[in-house]
């Protein structure tokens, strides 16, 4: 296992929905590598439905002599916002890197879905990426570089012609929705940032994850499941390599790159 001395020592990195799941093992990984790492969630308190909580992500990362700290974050309220990348740059520097993970995400037809529910998913898949970047890229310009990471899916693909995958008949069009537009958000973050030194990319499991929380297990079963290693492992490389522009998926990526996942460290929960 790399500790503490790789490639992004002096680096500080914000990655949301960091209690569990994917959010949990990205922010191990790149504290292995020597980032400080700034992992947020709408609670501090354990959730009695799902296993996990920031603490339990901050004291794995510090079990390794790494530099973690938990803020508790709505980021379906823009105030809240706000306040975290300030609480963050205070408490730990400027923002490097950012990993955009948080999801609200409900599962319904689209002639069931309730357009409340369809504004929460928005405001926290969309919205709050996009004004989190657009708080932390004034430091970047300024410093000359820095990198967005914005955590997408396969849902985002396009149907194609019948017969259809149940990935596109079992209640994911607003979430296929939200993904897509942050796809499109990423590529455009990517195109802007370019001629001042930052980077953006989103990244998608090839397979599903079992990822605490995650509703769509219960309406597709068939899914094979890949291992969080291996999406932090590919987060890994997106995030201090020289790769931009890119919607990514993680199988894929780490074969291309040759690159072998790391185990990662014990205590975060991400299944």
């Amino acid at each position: 296992m790399a500790l503490l001395d790789g490639s992004l020592v002096g680096k500080v990195a914000l990655v949301t929905g960091a209690s569990r799941g994917l959010g949990a093992a990205i922010a191990g990984r790149l504290a292995m590598e020597g980032a400080a790492v700034a992992v947020s969630a709408r609670t501090l308190d354990p959730d009695p439905r799902y296993a996990g909580t920031l603490q339990d992500t901050v004291l794995a990362i510090e079990k390794i002599g790494g530099t973690a700290k938990a803020f508790q974050s709505d980021l379906s309220k823009s105030d809240q916002r706000q306040a975290l990348v300030a609480d963050v740059t205070r408490e730990l520097g400027p923002i490097d890197i950012l990993v955009n993970n948080a999801a609200v995400t409900f599962f319904y037809p689209l002639q069931d879905f309730p357009l409340k529910r369809l504004d929460l998913m928005l405001e926290v898949q969309v919205r709050a990426p996009f004004e989190l970047t657009q708080l932390v890229l004034p430091g970047m310009y300024e410093r000359g570089g820095g990198v967005i990471l914005n955590i997408s899916s396969r849902a985002a693909e396009h149907p194609g012609q019948p017969p259809y995958d149940p990935v596109f008949t079992k209640g994911f069009t607003a979430y296929g929705a939200c993904k897509a537009a942050l796809e499109r958000l990423t590529t455009a973050i990517a195109a802007e940032g370019y001629e001042h030194g930052v980077r953006a990319n989103t990244l998608a499991p090839l397979d599903n994850v079992a990822t605490p929380g995650a509703g769509a297990h219960d309406l597709v079963s068939d899914f094979a499941l890949e291992d969080p290693s291996v999406i932090a492992e590919a987060a890994l490389a997106l995030v201090e390599g020289e790769l931009t522009g890119l919607n990514a998926l993680s199988q894929t990526l780490v074969a291309e790159l040759g690159r072998t996942p790391q185990p990662l460290p014990e205590g975060l929960v991400t299944t």
